[in-house]
């Protein structure tokens, strides 16, 4: 039987191109892919699992980046260290390095540390960017769906009796909102 050459490739939302990744991967010789559009923190990536589960001894896994396996130290190490163990080798190709002597498992602990490093950085920089938006009066994250004068009449019509599928209906939105703009403006 012949080792399998995998790879795996993810992005972090649906909006995102795996096209590049793909390209590189099947470059560097990848004959089957496996791919998540997820973020890297989440543990549970249906195309990892599924990547995991596949690869037997002799097989490599070629990934762009190390990131890709995952964003915390942790994720990427115990990943690594499963491969390893099972007689998987991982090839990384921005990174370059062979994962299987300690030396390339001390670069993947570094390259993993940063990976975690600049998401941690992203997220203070939005949440900063979020902050001054805010303190601008700008509206932050997605409008609001209906105005204030239609959450004052609905509010009204609300106080006056009339039924959730009725104000609805007067407005022109759903019932499951006229239920949460009458809640949150009260």
């Amino acid at each position: 039987m012949t080792a399998l050459v995998g790879a795996y490739c993810r992005v972090s939302t649906s909006g995102q191109d795996l096209t590049p990744q793909l390209d590189q991967v099947k470059a560097a010789g990848a004959t089957r892919v496996w791919t998540d559009k997820l973020s890297g923190v989440r543990s549970d990536r249906p195309g990892l699992t599924e990547c995991l589960d596949f690869l037997r001894e002799g097989d490599t896994l070629v990934v762009v980046a190390l990131d890709r396996l995952g964003r915390s130290v942790i994720q990427v190490l115990n990943t690594l260290n499963d491969l390893h163990s099972r007689g998987i080798v991982v090839k990384s190709l921005r990174e370059g390095l062979d994962f299987s002597t300690p030396a390339g498992r001390l670069a993947a602990t570094v390259f993993a540390a940063m990976a975690e490093l600049e998401r941690e950085l992203i997220k203070e920089r939005t949440a900063a960017a979020r902050d001054a938006a805010r303190a601008r009066g700008r509206q932050v994250g997605r409008p609001p769906v209906l105005s204030k004068e239609q959450t004052e009449l609905a509010r009204t019509l609300r106080a006056s009796g009339e039924s959730i599928t009725a104000i609805a209906r007067t407005i022109g939105t759903s019932r499951a909102t006229i239920y949460r703009w009458t809640e949150e403006a009260a």
